[in-house]
């Protein structure tokens, strides 16, 4: 026997009903003449294609570390102008208080005063000297310091010699006014 009724497809894939909708189609893609220009500003692909990749990729190496020996050095100057350079300063203004009293006893900041302190050259002669040695090895040690960190070879000891380096010259002037002070009450009577 033969089916009065024909099958039908389907009305969505799937559903059993109904027919399907034609699939739409893309557009026809242009064909490039030869001769043919893009458009200004448009991106053009380089001649004769892009480069293969090759090799693999490798990203990129950090820096060696180096040595923190610089900063270290730093570190070592900044420490002798910060403590020992102040004991020098204290222990010659303990001898120039002794040498000279008058001078830190009646000083009254005129230039007569000056004349005072006769008897102490020698030991102010030293004291200035300490000084300028002192000066000398915190600016080698803040010079040293600042290329440590930014060599990044003992940043952390950089930093701090350059710290002690800078608060040097107030330490020594406070130990030797200090040592000048307790020199000169030595000696003198009240």
């Amino acid at each position: 026997m033969t089916d009065p009724f024909p099958p039908q497809p389907p009305a969505y894939p799937g559903s059993g009903h109904g027919p399907v909708p034609p699939v739409p189609q893309a557009p026809p893609v242009p064909q490039v003449q030869p001769g043919y220009a893009p458009p200004p500003g448009a991106y053009a692909v380089p001649v004769g294609g892009y480069q293969a990749p090759t090799g693999t990729y490798t990203p990129p190496q950090a820096p060696a570390r180096g040595s923190s020996a610089l900063g270290a050095v730093s570190l070592t100057l900044g420490l002798v102008a910060l403590v020992l350079i102040p004991i020098i300063g204290a222990v010659l203004g303990a001898q120039i208080g002794a040498a000279a009293p008058e001078f830190f006893v009646n000083a009254s900041g005129g230039r007569e005063d000056l004349a005072a302190l006769a008897p102490a050259r020698t030991q102010v002669l030293w004291a200035e000297i300490a000084f300028w040695i002192g000066a000398a090895v915190g600016i080698t040690a803040i010079i040293l310091g600042i290329m440590a960190t930014a060599k990044r070879r003992g940043r952390g000891l950089g930093i701090t010699g350059l710290v002690l380096a800078v608060v040097g010259p107030m330490a020594y002037f406070l130990a030797a006014s200090i040592g000048a002070g307790f020199g000169a009450v030595s000696v003198s009577s009240f």
